[in-house]
């Protein structure tokens, strides 16, 4: 059976503190999911940039990484399915990552897209390729598995008129390195997402999952900005996704936006996207 799941950001307003993050880990649960995907710079204290980064970005984190997460998990009852960290970090302590995972009882740590990095470039995309590779086979000594996971700037193409996705699929060792697919940011650069997901076949271990579409807020104007939606609330069509996802073995679907939540509540919306899992998984 696949996993349901959900990632820590789309909480990070309802976490700010111990009781807090208590309460919406027991609605978490409460709506359907049975696992969380955490990020490294949520889970423990992080230098000031990191926070204001986030902040200016329009998506603050708080300080979630003042509390003690390995507890508030354990109390909660959800399994950790993955961890998101930064390559370098990877590269640079390797050893430290994996007992990470080691101590929330994951063995998927997942690198996102690289921040302020020119995905048009081929040589600069073989070379992430190649650090991937290398990251990963160092995981792989602790038991750990290495995922990428994209945003739209993958779907940038290169020299060859390939996309630097294509390039990293090509260019990545299948024995160290595998994906978490976020379908939504492949949709919103005009990609055929299922049949990216068929191209990953086996290689896709994990999915993100969200639907796309238009909420009005304020006034109307003649042109209206998509973002994020509640699962069968948009324009996606979710269906032949979830399909292809099954047919790949993945081994969870993970819930996540950004924003754009119904009421402004992150709660509301992943409990609206929960009754959507529970009907069509």
């Amino acid at each position: 059976m696949v996993i349901q799941a959900i990632q820590q950001f789309q909480l990070r307003p309802v976490i700010g503190t111990e009781k807090q993050a208590r309460l919406t880990l027991q609605k978490v649960k409460d709506a359907g999911f049975t696992a969380i995907e955490l990020n490294g710079f949520m889970i423990k204290k992080m230098p000031l940039i990191v926070p204001l980064i986030t902040w200016f970005a329009g998506m603050p984190i708080g300080t979630s990484g003042r509390l003690n997460w390995k507890k508030l998990i354990a109390e909660s009852g959800l399994k950790v399915i993955s961890i998101h960290e930064d390559l370098g970090s990877i590269l640079k302590n390797p050893q430290k990552i994996i007992e990470e995972a080691k101590t929330y009882g994951t063995n998927y740590i997942v690198v996102t897209g690289m921040f302020r990095y020119d995905y048009s470039d081929y040589k600069s995309v073989c070379e992430l390729a190649d650090k991937l590779n290398r990251a990963g086979e160092m995981l792989s000594l602790g038991g750990v598995n290495l995922l990428y996971h994209n945003h739209n700037c993958e779907f940038r193409r290169v020299e060859s008129g390939e996309t630097a996705y294509q390039v990293l699929i090509t260019k990545t060792d299948p024995q160290f390195v595998n994906f978490e697919f976020d379908s939504f940011w492949a949709i919103e650069a005009g990609c055929d997402a299922v049949n990216i997901m068929k191209i990953l076949g086996s290689r896709m271990k994990l999915w993100h999952i969200n639907d796309r579409g238009i909420r009005v807020k304020g006034r109307k104007g003649s042109i209206l900005k998509s973002d994020g939606m509640e699962l069968g609330y948009g324009n996606i069509n979710l269906i032949p996704l979830i399909e292809t996802a099954k047919k790949n073995g993945v081994k969870a679907i993970i819930l996540e936006t950004h924003r754009n939540w119904i009421d402004n509540s992150p709660v509301k919306s992943f409990q609206l996207s929960a009754e959507y899992l529970k009907k069509n998984i």
